[in-house]
């Protein structure tokens, strides 16, 4: 009965393909905003968490001020010292390495050439912290650290704009007054979940920037890497403790120093995309709901222009829960024919703004199937009623219908 009736179904829906097409059109508009809104979505939370990752992993970043990010309170917060650093090396267990810093902002020269850049001024640990690699070349050794010897490692925007494709390791950059040596180049890590150009920067000893750039031995903010396996927590809590106390901060006052922990980032940034994909798929649901309302009012439409025909299938001996199947069947059809053409339009569209987007494509498969099944869902729940009307035609007056 159920394949008679299927059949059936189908046939009514292939004598009316336009006014099926714009039926289910709805229904496809919705699975299809649905779908590409959390792929979309997805993908970018996994963009976020890679460029979080990009700054290095079981990470402590500590600045001076109350808070980090723009418009910090540093204001008369003192700056770090480098014997804060050595301190910290030698009484919190548990760390990889600890990487003072100090930066500036300055036009590099080379050649013709010239861009304006970061110079960070630390230790080798910047490296090992930051989770960076060379493409070649090398890193500055102790003995340069020591002498606060004008050598440089260069970020690879910094060499696109200075040396074109040609690999800088062995030329010179002049910064300001003085002329340093490139002796290595890193590799490309793109933006960070802050939307700043990790690659623009030119990397130095701690103390050349000190005494060449900066004029003081002030370091702006610290960089803790922890060992792999040690709790960040723990770390962090021992260091604020550690820099309380060297700061002079008396028990009842605030800290004037912020200690950010890179994981949390990452899962606070991840946390408020997955927010907002599900609200974004929330809204596009509501035009699953409108497509719903359109096949039910052509499911009535349809069970009015057939009046006749129900009559005769009632009058012939057929059952009211024959006649209620065959219209349920025609509406869960149709729309789950819409789910389907949406799901693969989502898939194609998803996959195309991914790209320009410059996001990862994040299949999945979960919420393709869900919103397939609510597609079908809808066609028994807005087609039940037209299905149930059309069954409790009365014969005698459906025949008499014109």
């Amino acid at each position: 009965m159920i394949w008679n009736t299927l059949l059936i179904a189908l046939r009514e829906i292939r004598r009316n393909l336009l006014r099926a097409f714009l039926t289910i059109l709805g229904i496809v508009i919705g699975v299809l905003a649905v779908v590409t809104m959390v792929t979309l979505g997805n993908g970018a939370t996994q963009a976020v968490s890679a460029q979080v990752a990009s700054l290095g992993s079981n990470l402590l970043m500590v600045m001076p001020g109350q808070r980090l990010g723009p418009g910090r309170d540093s204001a008369g917060a003192p700056s770090f010292k480098l014997a804060d650093a050595e301190a910290i090396r030698a009484q919190i267990p548990g760390l990889a390495g600890v990487a003072p810093m100090a930066s500036s902002q300055v036009t590099v020269v080379a050649g013709g050439q010239n861009w304006s850049t970061t110079i960070q001024g630390s230790s080798r640990d910047w490296f090992h912290a930051g989770a960076w690699k060379l493409a070649s070349g090398r890193l500055f050794n102790e003995g340069e650290e020591r002498a606060g010897a004008a050598v440089c490692v260069v970020g690879e925007r910094v060499r696109k704009e200075l040396f074109g494709k040609q690999d800088p390791v062995g030329s010179q950059i002049r910064v300001k007054q003085f002329v340093c040596d490139v002796v290595g180049l890193l590799q490309a890590k793109g933006q960070s979940g802050m939307g700043r150009d990790q690659d623009d920067v030119v990397v130095m000893p701690l103390r050349t920037v000190q005494r060449r750039l900066t004029g003081s031995q002030d370091v702006a903010g610290l960089m803790i890497s922890v060992r792999d396996g040690v709790s960040t927590s723990k770390v962090q809590q021992q260091l604020e403790g550690l820099l309380r106390e060297r700061r002079h901060i008396a028990d009842l006052e605030q800290d004037n120093f912020n200690v950010m922990d890179t994981r949390q980032i990452a899962e606070t940034l991840s946390g408020t995309t997955q927010v907002l994909t599900a609200l974004l798929g929330a809204v596009a649901a509501v035009s699953l709901l409108v497509g719903g309302i359109g096949i039910m009012n052509i499911m009535l439409v349809s069970v009015t222009e057939r009046t006749r025909e129900i009559g005769i299938r009632l009058a012939i001996g057929a059952l009211e829960q024959e006649v209620l199947l065959q219209f349920l069947i025609e509406a869960v059809v149709l729309s789950s024919l819409g789910g389907l053409i949406g799901i693969l339009l989502a898939t194609g569209l998803s996959m195309v703004l991914a790209d320009l987007m410059q996001v990862p494509y994040a299949f999945d498969p979960g919420i393709n199937l869900l919103a397939f099944g609510f597609s079908a869902a809808i066609g028994v729940i807005f087609g039940y009623f037209p299905a149930r009307r059309a069954a409790r035609l009365d014969p005698i007056e459906a025949l008499r219908h014109e």
